[in-house]
């Protein structure tokens, strides 16, 4: 997502998958200089290191669980709402919203063109 949170990529996995695997996928070719996501991705090895690594900032809050919390950027992290709001209005789409098209090329392509009419709106 952008400043403004328009999506600028997709990357579409299995229902069952976890977000990092999107992570995975996505975050080498980020060309944004912050990453904020939710609690999810709290990795240090597939999502912290590599943004660091990059000189990227990673506002992300610590898993519960973890054993040494970190620091995150709290105002920051309120823009997160942003990206909340694009798949509000995404799933505002009922064919998205009920995943009318069975195949994975179908799908992702209904998701392009309703992103590209929220972006045009």
């Amino acid at each position: 997502m952008d400043a403004l949170g328009n999506p600028v990529g997709f990357f579409l996995t299995g229902g069952e998958v976890h977000d990092l695997a999107g992570a995975d996928h996505l975050l080498p070719e980020m060309q944004a200089e912050m990453l904020i996501a939710d609690k999810a991705f709290d990795a240090d090895a597939r999502v912290l290191e590599p943004l660091a690594a990059a000189g990227k900032t990673a506002v992300i809050p610590p898993r519960a669980n973890r054993r040494s919390p970190r620091e995150f950027d709290r105002d920051l992290y309120k823009a997160r709402h942003l990206i909340e709001n694009f798949f509000a209005k995404l799933k505002q789409f009922r064919a998205i919203a009920t995943r009318y098209d069975k195949t994975a090329r179908n799908f992702l392509a209904a998701i392009h063109l309703a992103a590209a009419a929220i972006w045009l709106n």
